[in-house]
């Protein structure tokens, strides 16, 4: 598995590798003994799939505040996504600041998004198909969002706000200015 950090370094890019043949083939997506040769510990206990039929469609940015903060590892089935990472941890030098990368079925990689990041993603192909592991459960009371297209961000989205789809609760998350970090 090749693995890569984007500009903020503790957002990783993973490629599994696929081994084919005439039939199609087979991938290893995730793998304790490889990710903690590479640094990466963690212990996901559960898997989550969307689907969102529109192009355009956001969800996030999403996050669990501590005792229920989540490592994400996200892979896109079918489809392909823009997926984006907003670093939320109080005294980071790099709060507030984004990294945006596309996965994509066609691509077969994966982004490792950690605890302390906001997490979004806009949909680029119709009817795409996510999946993610986490490494802790979900939690109404500990669920947070900031809304997407905040210009103190200034999020480069491939979508306009007119053309986004999004969920009411998203639509109604508060700003980054008035945000009060749990991390």
């Amino acid at each position: 598995m090749r693995i890569e950090s984007l500009a903020l370094p503790e957002v990783k890019l993973l490629w599994p590798r696929q081994f084919g043949d005439d039939r199609g083939f087979f991938s290893e997506t995730w793998n304790r003994a490889t990710l903690r040769n590479a640094g990466i510990e963690i212990d996901f206990i559960q898997e989550n799939q969307s689907l969102s039929r529109p192009v355009g469609t956001v969800r996030g940015l999403h996050f669990q505040a501590p005792p229920f903060a989540q490592d994400k590892l996200i892979r896109v089935l079918s489809g392909r996504i823009y997926d984006v990472a907003v670093d939320i941890r109080k005294g980071s030098p790099t709060y507030g600041q984004w990294v945006g990368a596309e996965i994509s079925a066609d691509k077969w990689n994966q982004i490792l998004v950690p605890a302390g990041f906001a997490h979004g993603f806009c949909t680029l192909e119709p009817d795409t198909h996510v999946a993610y592991l986490v490494n802790e459960h979900w939690s109404a009371e500990a669920e947070g969002a900031i809304v997407w297209n905040d210009p103190d961000l200034a999020i480069d989205w491939p979508v306009s706000e007119a053309d986004a789809v999004l969920a009411d609760k998203d639509r109604a998350a508060g700003g980054f200015k008035t945000f009060v970090s749990p991390f």
